[in-house]
């Protein structure tokens, strides 16, 4: 199974402009994927949809992912707002007024989290929206289940953008997932940088954004001292492709550009590849 993963739009940063440069970098991640040999099984759209919770901009964001040819389905982050997003989006589901829940998608089970709390930057996750995620696990104790958010609970690293390990809505969350035998990961957004740890036993990767990057600088960060230090990079719009090939959940990150390719599989190859995949029990 092949998941495909966008996250951190920002549709809108440029307001009344529809071809602003966000939406040329959602359109070629989008048409690389629309494309792609194997086709991805279904695409998740990880949160900060758009940038400024307008209308418009979920408008233009559902025409932006009108021709993807395999199922489409959003979290929510914390740029977003709900009830424009419902407008927009009338078939979306939510539960006790937050946009979370389950996709059966095969050899796994997908659950949808809601980390949105509207005018705060960082995660929330309160008690109702724990006691959500408790009875999805609880009730597929057999299932492989992939639970998708929008904000990572570990600490990245990175001052300005960091989860504090001891924000409540972490040891919520944790005490959820905490001893589960029946996850296979977690993938999040919001870091705008590719980045993959493991966290209470299980792995969880983040999505570069498709809007530009955050930049990655370890340093520690003093709001009253500006060091100029870089913050957002145009990098290529990035994307992640989560396989599992029936025992693990294998992440893979890539951007949406022109490579320099340096090797192709021609017939100066077919010794080397041959002799590879030879090496595999029961080969030819």
């Amino acid at each position: 199974m092949l998941i495909a993963q966008v996250t951190d739009i920002h549709l809108g940063f440029e307001p009344d402009s529809p071809g602003e440069f966000n939406r040329q970098r959602l359109d070629r991640v989008l048409e690389e994927l629309a494309v792609m040999q194997p086709r991805p099984d279904l695409l998740v759209a990880t949160g900060d949809l758009i940038d400024r919770g307008d209308k418009v901009s979920y408008e233009r964001l559902r025409e932006a992912f009108s021709g993807i040819p395999f199922p489409v389905h959003y979290a929510l982050g914390n740029h977003d707002v709900r009830t424009t997003f419902a407008e927009v989006f009338p078939e979306a589901t939510f539960d006790g007024g937050f946009l979370q829940y389950v996709v059966d998608a095969g050899p796994l089970r997908l659950i949808v989290l809601d980390t949105l709390e509207e005018g705060r930057h960082g995660g929330a996750f309160c008690a109702a929206r724990a006691a959500w995620l408790k009875a999805r696990l609880d009730e597929a104790p057999d299932a492989r289940n992939l639970i998708v958010l929008h904000h990572p609970p570990f600490e990245a690293g990175i001052p300005w953008m960091n989860t504090d390990p001891a924000e409540p809505w972490v040891e919520r969350l944790a005490e959820c997932v905490r001893g589960r035998s029946n996850l296979v990961g977690m993938i999040c957004g919001h870091i705008h940088r590719a980045i993959a740890t493991t966290w209470e036993g299980t792995l969880v990767a983040t999505c570069p954004s498709t809007a530009p990057q955050v930049a990655l600088d370890l340093r520690h960060i003093d709001a009253d001292l500006p060091d100029e230090r870089n913050l957002i990079i145009a990098d290529p719009p990035g994307y992640a492709l989560h396989w599992f090939n029936g025992r693990e959940l294998v992440t893979h990150w890539d951007t949406a550009e022109d490579h320099q390719v340096l090797a192709k599989f021609d017939a100066n190859l077919t010794d080397m590849v041959r002799e590879m995949l030879s090496e595999r029990p029961g080969a030819f």
